[in-house]
Parts: structure tokens; sequence; C-alpha cells
């Protein structure tokens, strides 16, 4: 039966592909008020599509944008998936080569892609275990069992409606486990399931002086300058080491275990080639720490965005009356998202000088989590990952921050097994996103064979 179920997921590959293409195109941007009816649109999308396959399914109100909510049976339900349908903007659209919401296949040196703002992150994704749901029915006449799915529409500025939403409905999902498909490939090629994220938290500041932007011939040098101001509390967040210098900042950050710390090592991470790829060369974080550690397991803080003064063509002799920026941390153990914003305020307030203001705007923020595998689909699901891919599956971990995982196991009260088929080039929140119609087809390969295991 099971290669009755792959046989079908390859004959249906042009539609699968079709119908990606179609949620591509929605333009579903979370974080720009602008694309909100995008966003319902795409909720709208994905319930009419669950409830196709058989799903019995709805999209649900939030403060925010809605979340789309699929039971594929009232008992016994015993796993959650999850998966994001909106998308980062796609700025600065100059960069991209094609339209980014007119997703297209595209043949390259690596074999063909597929190109489009979403393509990997989070849709190509999401829509491999939805299409492998939907051979599922196509060949069994029924949904996998203790299959739900939860869908949401603000993954990518900080899942900030997610949390209430579980909170009042988490009866509705008493499962064991969460599915998570929205990670990737190992060196591009090793099937992964991740069993540790970094937490986050994500704040803007803004600092005021003068009442409006100043001449600079005129107030210069008299008048406080908000862009210097801010660029020197940015600029002490690191010190020469690469040590952030937040108070506290480092408060349940542990060190690698050293038997964890000899598995990575044997996976052959290549930095060189890793950074390689983005036309880098050197790592450049904190100093005495392995690269793969640094992106596993060490926290970071990242000037994400920066604006003040005249932006526009040419020069304008002007002092700004207001400069901003986005700061980002990703955190890792058991580090307080509270106290880590906390403490950068306070490194914000007590660098002002006088006549100057500042503003905080939250972005987000969530615990890191480590997932424990003695789960027996853990097992089941590498095994199967092995099989499909024909390289043995590992336990990884990851850099990135999905807030999801902590508030399953907070709200919900379980861990959650983390797969994925991106590639470190899919370029993924940036110009020209691609997801691999590789990864696309063998994911949906992939999650049939886990599925066809934890049915058994």
């Amino acid at each position: 039966m099971l290669e009755r179920l792959l046989s079908c997921i390859d004959d249906d590959l042009p539609n699968s592909l079709e119908r990606l293409f179609k949620l591509l195109e929605i333009p579903s941007v979370s974080t720009d008020p602008a694309y909100a009816s995008h966003c319902d649109a795409a909720a709208d999308w994905l319930a009419a599509h669950l409830k196709d396959i058989g799903f019995d399914a709805d999209k649900r109100s939030t403060d925010g944008h809605p979340v789309v909510v699929g039971h594929g049976t009232r008992e016994n339900r015993r796993f959650l998936f999850y998966g994001h349908y909106d998308v980062q903007p796609v700025d600065p659209l100059g960069l991209w080569e094609q339209d980014p919401f007119k997703p297209m296949l595209q043949d390259t040196p690596g074999g063909q892609v597929i190109r489009g703002r979403g393509a990997s992150d989070d849709k190509g994704q999401l829509m491999t275990f939805v299409e492998a749901c939907r051979a599922w029915k196509i060949v069994f006449g029924r949904l996998p069992r203790s299959i739900s799915l939860l869908l949401e529409g603000e993954e990518e500025c900080g899942s900030v409606s997610v949390a209430p939403f579980l909170e009042k409905n988490a009866k509705e999902f008493p499962a064991e486990l969460g599915l998570v498909c929205d990670t990737g490939l190992l060196a591009d090629a090793t099937p992964a399931i991740i069993t540790r994220l970094r937490g986050g938290v994500n704040v803007e500041i803004a600092i005021s002086a003068a009442n409006r932007d100043l001449h600079s011939g005129i107030y210069g040098g008299l008048a406080v300058n908000p862009v210097r101001v801010l660029a020197k509390i940015l600029a002490d967040l690191h010190d020469e080491s690469g040590r952030i210098t937040l108070e506290g900042f480092y408060d349940g950050v542990p060190e690698l275990p050293p038997d964890v710390a000899e598995q990575w090592r044997r996976l052959g991470f290549d930095h060189g080639e890793f950074l390689g790829d983005v036309g880098l060369s050197s790592p450049a974080g904190e100093s005495g720490r392995e690269p793969i550690e640094m992106i596993w397991s060490r926290p970071t803080c990242d000037i994400t965005g920066i604006a003040g003064g005249y932006q526009g063509d040419g020069f304008k002799t002007v002092v700004a009356a207001k400069a901003s920026a986005k700061v980002g941390f990703r955190l890792v153990g058991s580090q307080n998202p509270a106290k880590v914003r906390e403490s950068f305020q306070a490194h914000v307030l007590g660098s002002l000088p006088p006549d100057c203001d500042a503003e905080f705007i939250s972005y987000g923020e969530n615990h890191a989590t480590e997932m424990a595998t003695d789960h027996i689909a853990f097992r089941l699901a590498k095994d199967a990952l092995t099989e499909e891919w024909g390289i043995p599956a590992v336990y990884a971990g990851c850099g990135g921050s999905i807030p999801i995982t902590s508030m399953f196991k907070d709200i919900l009260g379980m861990d959650s097994m983390l797969i994925g088929f991106g590639k470190d080039d899919d370029r993924i929140h940036s110009p020209n996103e691609k997801y691999d119609l590789a990864s696309f087809h063998k994911g949906i390969r992939s999650w049939a064979r886990i599925l066809y295991a934890l049915d058994s």
C-alpha cells in the first residue's frame, strides 16, 4: 500500500505544483496592514482546500490574521500539524528577477526550482504535508488517523495572536506531538529532525530630539543628532570579542555538552562553504566559538533595520529629528525574553543625552525550545526519512526561532517534531526566493512515509 501511495504522489505532481502556485499567487504579507485582505484570502483558500480533501476545516478569527483549523477525525487526535501561510515583504522589489507573486518553474544548474515569495517559507513546505494527505485520501479513501492541522497567518510578525487562540481553544487540541514543517535539510542533502530552536525578542527603538528636521549648517554641532545617538547605542551592544554587553544577557545560557559538541563536529559542517554561498568568508560572531555552535546554540543580537534623516537620491543637509532601528535577539537555553527586552530598554534609556526621548515597539518574543526525542514518532520519522532520501537522517539544531514550538510546549504541554526540506540557498526573506522541485516532491513523499508509519 505504501508503494501505491508514493506512486499516486509521483503521478499527481503536476497537479500538486499547480495547487501550490495558486497559493503562492496570494500576496499574504502579514506584517504590512495593506495586505490584510490578502492574508484573509489565503486563509479562505486553505480552508476550502482542506475541506476538498475531507478535513473538517474552517477559518477562525483572531485579533490579527485568521488561523485555519482542520481535523481529520474527532477522536484520538495524537498529532497536530503546524504551518504558516503568511510571507515576508518582498522589498527590495527591484532585485527580483520576476514578479514575486507570479510563481514559476525555473531551470537552474542544480535542477528545477519553484521561484516566488513563500515558495520555501512556508507555503511550499506547508503544502508538502497537505498534498501527502490528499494522496492518502485518494489511495485509502480516508484521511490519516489522529491528524489535525493549525495553519496561521502571523508567523513572520511574531505569531502574536496564536497564543491567545490556543489558550482559548486548548481543549480542541489534545495532541501528543506537534508536527512542524518550517526547517530544512542539513548541508542541502541530509534529512534532519530539528530538536532545538533559538527563541527571540524583536524590538523597534525610535530616538527623537528636535521638533523638526534641522538645517545642518545652522544647527549642526549644537543640536543633538538622533542618528548619532542611535548609532552609538547600537554600536555599544557588542564588545570587541563579539559578546553582547546587556546586563544579565547571558543568564541562562548553557555551555554545549561535550557529547553534543562531538556529535555536531562529526556532521562535517563547512562554514567556508556555508558563508561562501552568500559571498562571505570569515565567521563574525563570538570569538573562541565553533561556527556551528554560533548558529545553533549561542544567543545573538542583530540590527535588522535602521532609518534616520534623508533617504532619497542625492544629498540633503539635514539633522534628522528622529532615528529608528529594529533590533532582534536570538535566545538559547533558559534565557528570559522579558528580561532581555527590559535590559535592552535600560541600555537605551541609560545612554540617552539631554533633549532625547526613546519609544519602544515590541514585535513579539518567545523562549528557546529543546525537544525530547523519546516519543516513538521520532524514531519512525527518522527511519522514514532515511528510506526516502537514501541518507541516514540526523537530529540537528537550528539557529532560527519558530514561536509555535514554545507555545505548543507552554500551552498544550507537548513537544514538536520539526521536519523540513528547505536548502541554505533558498533565499528565504530575500529577493528571488525559491524551493527546489525535488524538495517539494520528496517532501510530499517523506510526509506520506511518516504518516504511513504513524498510522499503523
